[in-house]
């Protein structure tokens, strides 16, 4: 399909293409792209902060090799953690026409919803580099209510609920692993 090469779907994804959602919806040969469109914006986000830090003196080459791995692998957790809430509350929750949506349609919208984030290799550069991520973040966040409306077949309003709820989860879940943490060594250091 002409309209399915790899670039070309991050190109319309970022234009916030509807369309482009659906069509990845669809294809269930795109799993692999959703990979690769997560990866990339992983890599790109890992060479601005990491080329910023060795340029301005906070981290050494090795650091930044480490930082990056870690970044490449902890993105793909974190987008199929995101997207696994994101499914489970739009099909159970919020429940759109399609309750029938699957989680992979889910995997290959939000991947390609990643898109915007390629621009935060330009984290690198000094005054504007700070602003990027904030920007990207944003545009990200744009595009997975886009991809969630569209996989789940559901109101843009449901869409925004969807995926605000599936981004409130893990941060309440990890203020109370923090405070269950924190807990048990202040009961520990009261101990000793």
């Amino acid at each position: 399909m002409a309209s399915g090469g790899l670039f070309s779907r991050m190109w319309r994804a970022a234009l916030l293409q509807s369309s482009l959602f659906e069509e990845v919806e669809a294809d269930t040969k795109a799993n692999n792209q959703a990979i690769i469109v997560v990866a990339l914006v992983s890599l790109a986000a890992g060479i601005g902060r990491g080329i910023g830090a060795v340029v301005g003196g906070n981290a050494s080459v090795t650091g930044f090799i480490w930082g990056l791995v870690g970044g490449i692998v902890s993105s793909l957790l974190v987008w199929f953690i995101f997207s696994l809430l994101c499914f489970w509350l739009g099909t159970s929750l919020f429940k759109g026409p399609n309750t029938k949506a699957t989680l992979g349609e889910l995997l290959r919208t939000l991947g390609f919803a990643y898109s915007p984030g390629v621009l935060n290799i330009l984290a690198l550069i000094p005054v504007v580099g700070g602003i990027i991520p904030f920007a990207t973040l944003v545009w990200t966040a744009i595009a997975a209510v886009i991809a969630v409306r569209q996989a789940c077949d559901f109101t843009t309003g449901k869409a925004v609920g969807t995926v605000i709820v599936a981004l409130i989860i893990p941060v309440v879940l990890l203020i109370l692993l923090g405070v269950l943490i924190g807990g048990s060594c202040a009961a520990l250091m009261s101990q000793a």
